[in-house]
């Protein structure tokens, strides 16, 4: 099946974007009961995107790519594929440089369409495993979060592994946050209103940058918006056992970023990457946290929740049931995702409120 011809992407996310708009109803239907782990019942809509996925691309996992640059090249197609709509609407979008500690950061600032004045800022992370991903995979849901939480975003283009393994990204992800707080007035944003955050990788970066800032005695950011955060590198979650294959994202896969951003020489162990290890949570911003029901990743994202809370943190963790990783990409072409993702919006709308 992996052989089918690949439609031109335009008519691919059309496809796509019909099925997975289906009454789910109708998707039972065509693609059979969505399965049940857990208690939890994955949603239809997303039971249908994971067939047609199987269909078109045979369940090969990052593990077999040649290397994270044609792995990098493939995952924009795909990016291209699902988020394949006019861009979301926001007043202006800016290229940014930033002055790193190996040189200049790429970002870029998304400036929402909202009354004239200093605005809220969050300063975005992506995802990818801290091997893949940039500014253009995350290019429609930074839109979505600006348009629909009415504060600036700031995209940053931290450096990959494995040309750039541990501790680079989270250098650069403290260097772009000290910026951003140091140059307000030129982003348009109030300094008493900046939040980090970010998906996956980037939801760990930004969780590191806040732990990093607090024991530099730095100025903190007002909260962080951590969307599914990878928080330890030992595997040992039940739910990287319990999701391991079939539900996009797998445990070959983690494995597979792991080695890249973590080879040997780095100490897997250190809290800047397995947040779980830091010794000590409290003083940290408030956090929304976002883990999906059928996720490796969503055990260890909920008992980083938890250890905030006991740490004295105040904390909203809300699970999606029906959904997996990487849903904040697919606000384009599956409705469970998108509701998910205006709720992560409105939480950001309140976390960096007046």
């Amino acid at each position: 099946m992996a052989d089918l011809p690949r439609l031109p992407v335009a008519a691919e996310h059309r496809v796509v974007k019909f099925f997975c708009g289906l009454p789910p109803r109708v998707q039972r239907l065509l693609f059979g009961a969505p399965p049940v782990i857990d208690g939890q019942e994955l949603a239809p809509d997303i039971h249908t995107l994971l067939w047609l996925d199987r269909l078109v691309y045979d369940g090969d996992g990052l593990a077999e790519k040649k290397s994270p640059a044609e792995t990098r090249v493939e995952r924009l197609k795909e990016a291209r594929i699902v988020a394949h709509r006019p861009p979301i609407p926001v007043a202006r979008v800016e290229q940014v440089a930033i002055p790193g500690p190996a040189g200049t950061v790429d970002a870029r600032l998304y400036v929402p369409s909202t009354p004239g004045g200093p605005s809220p800022l969050l300063v975005y992370f992506h995802g990818g495993g801290w091997v893949i991903g940039g500014l253009d995979t995350h290019d429609d849901p930074c839109r979505f979060l600006a348009a629909h939480s009415g504060a600036r975003v700031l995209s940053v283009g931290y450096r990959l592994a494995p040309e750039h393994p541990f501790p680079a990204a989270v250098e650069d992800a403290l260097a772009a946050y000290e910026w951003a707080a140091d140059n307000c007035e030129k982003l348009g944003a109030d300094p008493a209103r900046i939040g980090v955050g970010g998906d996956s990788a980037g939801a760990n970066l930004s969780a590191a940058t806040c732990l990093t800032a607090r024991d530099a005695d730095l100025p903190l950011p007002k909260m962080q918006l951590l969307i599914y955060p990878v928080t330890e590198t030992a595997g040992t979650a039940r739910s990287r056992q319990t999701f391991a294959e079939g539900f996009m994202l797998t445990r070959d896969d983690m494995d597979w970023f792991e080695d890249h951003y973590l080879p040997p020489g780095v100490d897997r162990d250190d809290p800047r990457v397995a947040l779980l290890n830091a010794p000590d949570l409290s003083g940290l911003p408030p956090a929304y946290i976002a883990t999906a029901g059928f996720d490796p990743l969503r055990d260890e994202g909920e008992e980083f929740a938890e250890r905030l809370r006991d740490a004295g943190v105040q904390v909203a963790l809300r699970r999606h049931p029906g959904l997996i990783h990487t849903f904040l990409n697919l606000t384009a072409i599956c409705p469970t995702a998108r509701a998910a993702m205006l709720e992560a919006a409105g939480a950001l709308r309140m976390g960096l409120a007046a």
